[in-house]
């Protein structure tokens, strides 16, 4: 299983023109299969007057499920290459649909080919995606003497503090990515003199976005 991984967080809506037909893509994230054919239906709705609505999914950590559908265009010239965008750029539970409005000229199945990957790939783009990380959520206490090591040694592995908490002693809340929680104990024992306390080690997965950490449940 991969310990790291992207996913959709938000989805978004690119378009392109090719010979005057239209292809807007609308990602979306998804946590199960329902979702996602929920997610298409209201497309359909939406745009009930288009031509096609092609369609591409993933999902799981190790895209354990996959599913696409060309919507009457020519075999493979659809569903299958917006799938392959989003293997091909490892996202992980998101859905697609490209909805075609149909321009009077055909394209071949190597332009509706082009036309389809390029529409998902415009679609993410405008969209936002995260890398989810293994990590830990590490409470410490400690007593006052030791707050300035174990902030020092947070500062030079660059690990941000969650959350402080001052009474008789001190409680710190460290978020610890999982390869360097063997380090970071070890520097916080060493320093403090075997004085800190682990009273928590909770896992969970975190990621960046728009440049603020966002946690979410393993």
């Amino acid at each position: 299983m991969k310990k790291n991984y992207k996913v959709l967080y938000q989805g978004g809506m690119g378009e392109i023109v090719e010979k005057k037909s239209r292809f807007i893509a609308i990602t979306m994230p998804i946590e199960t299969e329902e979702e996602a054919i929920a997610f298409f239906e209201s497309i359909r709705k939406k745009y009930w007057d288009a031509t096609h609505h092609c369609t591409a999914f993933v999902l799981g950590r190790n895209h354990e499920i996959q599913r696409c559908n060309d919507d009457g265009e020519p075999s493979q010239t659809a569903g299958k290459p917006m799938l392959d965008v989003l293997l091909g750029q490892q996202i992980h539970n998101a859905a697609v649909v490209v909805t075609r409005y149909f321009g009077g000229t055909l394209l071949g199945t190597g332009g509706l080919v082009r036309a389809y990957a390029k529409a998902v790939q415009e679609g993410l783009t405008n969209s936002i995606i995260i890398e989810k990380c293994e990590a830990k959520r590490m409470k410490v206490r400690i007593d006052y003497t030791g707050i300035g090591k174990i902030q020092y040694i947070c500062r030079q592995m660059n690990l941000p503090i969650l959350n402080s908490e001052y009474t008789d002693i001190v409680r710190m809340e460290v978020l610890v990515p999982e390869e360097k929680e063997d380090s970071f104990e070890k520097s916080v024992t060493e320093a403090t003199s075997g004085q800190a306390v682990w009273e928590e080690k909770e896992e969970l997965l975190y990621g960046i976005v728009n440049g603020e950490i966002k946690m979410f449940e393993k």
